[in-house]
């Protein structure tokens, strides 16, 4: 088994309190969020939290933390390698 932070120093934290209250440290950027879904790149790769009425009550790019709530149905890592991969297949489809 691979130790992702002892490997690269990279840091994140989560904590989830009750299914109501979503803590991330890490985060590098906000790519895309509404009521339903939270499209995030943390340093650990790419973050996507599904749920209902999910409202961001906290954003600090300077410190890396982050604060949503609402009910969090499901959290879901992704490599930041494949997203970015992912983005460019679909542009290039779309320009071709």
């Amino acid at each position: 088994m691979e130790n992702y932070n002892s490997s690269n120093n990279k840091f994140q934290n989560i904590v989830l309190e009750n299914r109501e209250k979503l803590n991330v440290t890490g985060i590098l950027d906000i790519f895309s969020f509404d009521d339903q879904i939270i499209i995030m790149e943390t340093e650990l790769g790419f973050l996507t939290i599904k749920g209902d009425n999910l409202k961001i009550n906290k954003l600090s790019i300077d410190t890396s933390d982050f604060i949503v709530e609402g009910k969090i149905n499901s959290l879901a890592y992704s490599d930041s390698d494949m997203g970015a991969k992912k983005s460019k297949n679909i542009l290039s489809k779309i320009f071709k």
